[in-house]
């Protein structure tokens, strides 16, 4: 006690993060869902905490006084007229804070479910780590003769070079095959079959070449005038003549 001056211990053990928090204790203490509170009723309630936490001479927040204003002027807005031109609506001031309601208390219980949970080092406690054993490894090879040998194979055959050799083929040019059909086609007449031009043996891959080689022959003579074609349908055999 100092001049007249009392010196007074005040303790406040209700504590809010802020204005919304105060007001959805409020809205809780209606016993009512946040969705159909009276905005009007919760606004008086807020009022007159404010009013008697000045009245006690307490240290009062800015933004406590802030939402007062705000909500005394909500109240205004509710009560009187609405002004068609008013942008937004007492209505859609209202809807949007119980909105803000909900949300926070979303939250709320969300944090109160996550504190609940196990915690780690006071309800749930990790395994001990583990002991420091050395672990020392010998290699234990269980192979027979077989084994050895294929594994050496299969080294060697990636060791060693492979050589690649194409076996000759006998073939007719298309050189020769020109210089036949030339000497050959004097001595025919009439058409005759372009088998009739092949040299005569048993190698069936000679022959084969013989033909291929003969065909394009026979084009080439075609084109030079030599020669006539004729073919008398799809797959039938190609006749040629001296032209």
């Amino acid at each position: 006690m100092a001049d007249g001056v009392t010196d007074t211990l005040t303790l406040a053990l209700d504590g809010w993060e802020g204005p919304l928090a105060l007001l959805l204790d409020l809205a809780r203490a209606q016993k009512v869902d946040l969705r159909e509170i009276s905005i009007l009723s919760l606004v008086d309630q807020y009022l007159r905490y404010i009013a008697q936490a000045r009245a006690l001479q307490l240290e009062i927040a800015a933004d406590y006084l802030v939402m007062a204003a705000w909500l005394a002027y909500l109240k205004s807005c509710l009560l009187l007229p609405a002004e068609p031109e008013a942008d937004p609506s007492p209505e859609e001031m209202a809807l949007r804070l119980q909105l803000r309601l909900q949300r926070l208390d979303a939250m709320r219980e969300a944090g109160a479910r996550l504190m609940a949970r196990d915690r780690l080092g006071r309800d749930v406690f990790p395994r001990g780590a583990a002991e420091g054993l050395r672990l020392i490894r010998r290699p234990h090879w269980q192979a027979d003769v077989y084994d050895l040998i294929a594994g050496y194979g299969a080294v060697r055959a990636r060791a060693s070079r492979s050589v690649h050799r194409i076996s000759r083929r006998p073939v007719m040019s298309l050189e020769e095959a020109i210089r036949r059909i030339e000497a050959l086609i004097g001595g025919q007449i009439d058409w005759s079959a372009l088998e009739a031009f092949l040299p005569q043996g048993d190698d069936p891959e000679y022959r084969r070449s013989a033909l291929a080689s003969s065909f394009v022959a026979a084009l080439e003579l075609a084109r030079r005038g030599t020669v006539e074609l004729a073919q008398a349908g799809a797959f039938a055999p190609l006749m040629i003549r001296a032209a």
